[in-house]
């Protein structure tokens, strides 16, 4: 399970980072808006813990992006701001949990589990689009329909993922980019490109109905070819 921190007190963060880590879950820290709403919007956490009082964007706006962007990540208000007023902005813009701080760690992680268990019953760890399904404890990617199936890990399984989660809705190509090998990565953006070709391989080896379109200028978009078709 993927776990996002936007927290501009680092000590804090860190501190959270280091709580989740030892029950094996996977984080990334962000310590301020702008940073913080554009890694949110890739769409593979299943969950993000996300500060209110934030430097450049606030932690309501994220929010609210990521709702209207049909970002399905589970969200864990952490603020000082602890008003009912504050509080029911934050359900009202789609927050799941609203913790304030002070607080202690063992009520985080009990919050914490409470929503990725809540995620885990209804995707039982697989994502799926269309008619074929992700698995993501096993790095299998299969066809629901013909039983065809094949592994996938490493970057094809992150840009997979990434795709997937975002079904039906563009993804920046530059963000996709810097989620996979970094802001700092040497590699040449057509790396992506070769990967994209990859995954439409393996798509077609279990003869899926699911495409990646290529939106010129744009990034790239995963669709049900056979739901186009019905509509």
């Amino acid at each position: 399970m993927k776990i996002l921190i936007v927290e501009d007190e680092y000590n804090l963060a860190d501190a959270i980072q280091t709580m989740l880590v030892k029950e094996r879950y996977d984080t990334t820290i962000v310590t301020d808006g702008e940073n913080g709403l554009d890694e949110a919007l890739s769409g593979i956490y299943d969950l993000i813990i996300l500060d209110v009082m934030l430097p450049m964007v606030d932690g309501f706006q994220i929010l609210s992006e990521l709702r209207e962007n049909k970002i399905q990540s589970k969200v864990i208000m952490l603020t000082a701001k602890a008003t009912i007023d504050d509080k029911m902005m934050g359900f009202n813009n789609g927050a799941d949990d609203y913790l304030t701080k002070p607080f202690h760690m063992d009520e985080l992680l009990a919050r914490v589990n409470i929503q990725l268990r809540k995620s885990d019953n209804i995707n039982n760890g697989i994502i799926t689009v269309g008619d074929i399904s992700l698995d993501i404890k096993k790095l299998n990617l299969s066809n629901n329909k013909n039983n065809l199936s094949v592994d996938i890990m490493g970057k094809e399984f992150q840009l997979l993922e990434i795709l997937m989660r975002n079904a039906n809705q563009i993804v920046d190509k530059e963000l996709i980019f810097n989620k996979i090998w970094g802001y700092d990565s040497e590699a040449e953006l057509n790396t992506l490109e070769a990967y994209i070709s990859f995954i439409r391989k393996k798509l077609k080896l279990i003869k899926a109905n699911v495409q990646i379109k290529a939106i010129r200028n744009m990034g790239y978009k995963m669709e049900d070819v056979h739901e186009e078709i019905k509509n």
